[in-house]
């Protein structure tokens, strides 16, 4: 076995992506430790006796505490927590350890490092693995989850080589892809890609659940519904706090899709079976395309 990476991997918030990645490091040898953070007893508790984690601790000051600068710590919290972690970071960590995160929006967790350190520290960099699943929690963990997937790195120019390499080797040695881009070219492609579909699965959920009929709609309910209303199963405060920290480039995706929608409602209100066909034509030909893509990927 090659030498680890990193001498411990210390990962603050043990939900799906982290305790993932915390298991996938420490089956594939990428470090000689991880340490679990996460204010959950139980959790913290599953995760030792899973082998996901070789340490627990209930604070970000207890987690961090015997860091050094071979260490690597993430941060697998909500975006709207990353705020008050990377604040306590700031005033314990004594060390050049890397500091990297999981957060599904980036210009929000570059814009509070800013504010915290009052530049851009050169030990973080923010990351975006492209994974997922509609289960959440350290419960769900899968050391396979980035096997064949991306992960965005939005570096903004100041970090050094040495943290953004080993940030890189961290995710590739798990299997993933590593891709970068702007913080805020990552928002507006991800707005459109992940959490526009987010919303439209939550809110169409939500709808059928608000109607007289529910029980029989949903009885009724085919395999199509199954498939697109997967993603509402999916942990409800990670997708609250991820749209309010990219509520911006989130609302110019609604606005074009309600656009869209518009045209298509427009169409069956003019009886246009021609408009109608049209749209759904380029949307197959859009999605066989993207199947074909993501086939010669694997």
């Amino acid at each position: 076995m090659s030498d680890p990476l990193a001498r411990r991997l210390v990962v603050i918030g043990l939900g799906l992506i982290g305790g993932s990645l915390a298991k996938a490091a420490k089956q594939r040898g990428l470090v000689s430790q991880v340490i679990g953070m996460n204010r959950n007893a139980n959790s913290l508790e599953y995760a030792l006796k899973a082998n996901v984690i070789d340490q627990a601790f209930q604070s970000v000051e207890e987690a961090i505490a015997g860091c050094t600068d071979e260490d690597v710590i993430l941060l697998g919290v909500p975006v709207l927590s990353m705020g008050p972690v990377l604040q306590k970071i700031h005033d314990h960590l004594k060390v050049d350890a890397t500091i990297t995160d999981v957060g599904s929006a980036k210009s929000i967790v570059v814009e509070q490092a800013q504010n915290i350190w009052s530049q851009m520290p050169s030990n973080l960099i923010p990351a975006h693995p492209i994974a997922g699943s509609e289960k959440f929690g350290v419960q769900a963990a899968d050391a396979s989850l980035f096997e064949d997937h991306r992960v965005i790195l939005t570096p903004t120019g100041s970090q050094s080589d040495r943290h953004l390499q080993r940030v890189r080797d961290l995710w590739t040695g798990v299997g993933a892809e590593v891709d970068e881009m702007s913080a805020e070219h990552h928002d507006k492609i991800l707005a459109a890609t992940s959490h526009l579909p987010h919303i439209l699965a939550f809110t169409l959920v939500d709808q059928l659940a608000s109607m007289e009929e529910q029980t029989e709609v949903l009885r009724y309910a085919a395999g199509g519904f199954r498939d697109f209303s997967r993603i509402a199963g999916s942990d409800p405060v990670m997708w609250r706090d991820i749209l309010i920290a990219n509520r911006e480039s989130i609302i110019s995706r609604i606005d074009e899709f309600e656009t869209h929608l518009e045209k298509l409602k427009a169409a069956l209100g003019d009886s246009s079976p021609e408009q109608i066909q049209e749209i759904f034509e380029r949307a197959q030909k859009t999605r066989n395309g993207f199947l074909h893509k993501s086939d010669e990927n694997l």
